[in-house]
């Protein structure tokens, strides 16, 4: 940065005494400081003035980059959309995919599906997928159970296209249970992501005790993708923790947990989040093309 100088600044611009001297636009007071632009999103005294300095701020990661979204769900489990009405939202949206993720049975309350049901399901999406010429990818979000079990076995499991697996019952456990529990998920060879990894609910559930440092690492050791829910009462993982995933070459993916067409359009406010943890496209497992999700897919099997 520049020496300090008798410089003012204020709505009207910044000067040098009485002369103005920039600030028609906010690049102006940037460039006269000898900072890198910084993103509104990034001003939080989190390193970002340092990084300007060097020219090392990250070319973060905008709406237009995501290609899909990888967790939703329909009237199978309790979705208010068929898969159908879905995927031409998603379509809609100039998306290349969309991943059907339902809820597994053991979640009776939202409507979870058995391992017939799920094939039942997969034959549908199949047909959806051929008459509307738009990829849907068959998957499931299951319940990593209270004793670290998940509620579909690898038998079913390895049959599907994409795998999400997160925690919806016993949040009262310890922090080594549930951060145990996330861990043995991470460990299974067919779960891809994990969904919303502090189960926080913004102003109504604190999030439960869970290790996301510990997280974060077995996700690197086992490369599963951590979930930024961008549902606004998630946010989930929120933007410090999504930095923290990022610095250790976890990839985020953002998903917006739809149960409607419409909550599809909550992918902002998760781009959002990762835009203030500093997530650039790279970082981001949805940013992919189908082709490319389905490689990185496949390779996790």
């Amino acid at each position: 940065m520049k020496k300090k100088r008798n410089w003012k600044i204020n709505e009207y611009g910044i000067f040098e005494g009485d002369k103005k001297i920039g600030g028609e636009q906010e690049d102006d007071i940037y460039e006269l400081l000898g900072l890198q632009y910084i993103p509104p999103e990034m001003r939080e005294d989190a390193g970002e003035i340092k990084a300007a300095e060097k020219g090392e701020l990250p070319e973060l990661l905008s709406l237009r980059d995501i290609k899909g979204d990888i967790h939703a769900h329909t009237t199978w489990s309790d979705g208010n959309a068929s898969i159908e009405d879905m995927a031409k939202a998603a379509r809609a949206m100039d998306y290349e995919y969309l991943a059907v993720c339902d809820h597994a049975k053991s979640l009776g309350i939202a409507g979870g599906l058995t391992e017939e049901q799920l094939s039942e399901q997969r034959n549908e999406i199949m047909r959806v997928r051929e008459e509307l010429d738009f990829q849907l990818l068959a998957g499931v979000e299951v319940n990593i159970m209270s004793d670290e079990s998940l509620d579909l076995e690898n038998s079913t499991l390895k049959d599907l296209d994409i795998v999400v697996a997160g925690i919806h019952t016993g949040f009262n456990q310890s922090s080594e249970k549930i951060t145990s529990r996330i861990v043995s998920a991470m460990e299974n060879k067919h779960v891809d992501i994990i969904s919303h990894p502090t189960g926080r609910l913004i102003e109504r559930r604190p999030p439960y005790e869970v290790d996301v440092d510990k997280i974060i690492e077995v996700a690197r050791d086992t490369k599963t993708a951590l979930e930024i829910n961008a549902a606004p009462d998630r946010l989930d993982l929120k933007n410090m923790d999504a930095r923290k995933a990022k610095n250790k070459d976890v990839r985020i993916a953002i998903s917006t947990d739809a149960h409607s067409t419409a909550t599809l359009d909550y992918m902002k406010f998760g781009v959002s989040t990762a835009r203030r943890g500093w997530l650039e496209a790279r970082d981001v497992l949805n940013t992919l093309s189908f082709d490319g999700l389905k490689k990185w897919l496949s390779s996790r099997k």
